[in-house]
């Protein structure tokens, strides 16, 4: 009898050793797509849920490999441009929103209810962040190199320098560039009432929701100079933010705010837009200046936008 009992058991144990074999040869069939429509005896999976229609492997490889044609394609554009090294590429933005805080030294008075004047982004991530003011010079090659580069850059926009060709930032703003107030006539602001002050910057609003669709929430003041009128004739325009820098680029060299003339983390870097009649170069030439020194300082450029 003991015989029987134990070769009762060691059935029951082979039918259950089967049974979950099968049950795991299921689960992997219909994870991998195998199991075909037609098959009425086939398991399928609980209601709402949708069989996966290609292995991961699959979708990872696929993913690998337009990760790897990108870079392909950036390192090419960077020989083509005369870039010594190739760009490093920005890290994701955060998914929260850094706090953006006045500077200290930078305030005016009540500057709690007032638009912050900062000159770098508080963030750990090795990033800094390209904005050009005003639009004196329109070089279409300019735009062909941050296209081929896909270096993010924010600009500051003057209209009495827009004017001449309005079109040429519609092409910088259908490339995914976001289009920034510098006042109508670039004039020193300290030395205007607060009515003629928000004139230059609620002016500029109007011209740049009228030819580019939309409002900006960012304004950089002429040289950086501005009183407390200047924050609160911007606030009432609608602004946000000001956006001062850190560092200044040229064609043939980096200027710093700080004493120890470097970058750090999350600096805004102003340039222009200029060529050889104000620069030893042209806008190509300022742009193979930054990307040398953000580069072989282990920086990436990053989308302001993304960070406020």
């Amino acid at each position: 009898m003991q015989l029987v009992r134990q070769n009762e058991e060691c059935a029951v144990r082979r039918k259950n050793q089967a049974r979950a074999v099968v049950a795991a040869l299921t689960v992997a069939a219909i994870a991998s797509g195998c199991v075909s429509e037609g098959d009425s005896d086939a398991v399928r999976p609980a209601h709402g849920v949708q069989p996966l229609q290609a292995p991961p492997a699959r979708a990872l490889d696929s993913y690998a490999r337009q990760l790897g044609a990108a870079q392909a394609a950036r390192v090419a554009a960077a020989k083509r441009w005369g870039l010594a090294k190739t760009p490093l590429t920005a890290p994701e933005p955060p998914a929260t929103k850094p706090r953006i805080k006045a500077r200290k030294g930078f305030e005016v008075r009540g500057q709690a209810k007032l638009p912050p004047v900062f000159t770098t982004i508080p963030t750990k991530k090795k990033v800094v962040f390209l904005t050009i003011d005003d639009g004196a010079e329109k070089d279409r090659a300019f735009l062909r190199m941050m296209s081929d580069l896909k270096i993010p850059y924010t600009a500051f926009l003057s209209n009495y320098l827009v004017k001449e060709d309005y079109g040429y930032f519609g092409k910088m703003q259908d490339r995914g560039v976001a289009l920034n107030n510098h006042t109508l006539n670039h004039p020193y602001l300290p030395g205007l009432s607060y009515k003629r002050q928000r004139h230059e910057i609620c002016g500029m609003q109007k011209v740049i929701e009228k030819r580019y669709g939309k409002r900006p929430e960012l304004f950089r003041p002429p040289y950086g100079n501005y009183n407390r009128d200047t924050l609160r004739a911007a606030k009432s325009c609608g602004i946000k933010a000001v956006p001062l820098w850190n560092a200044e680029a040229f064609a043939n060299r980096m200027d710093y705010r700080e004493w120890d003339r470097d970058l750090h983390p999350g600096d805004i870097i102003l340039t222009h837009f200029r060529g050889r009649d104000d620069w030893k170069g042209t806008m190509p030439d300022m742009v193979r200046r930054v990307m040398k020194t953000v580069t072989s300082k282990g920086y990436a450029v990053a989308r302001l936008e993304d960070y406020l």
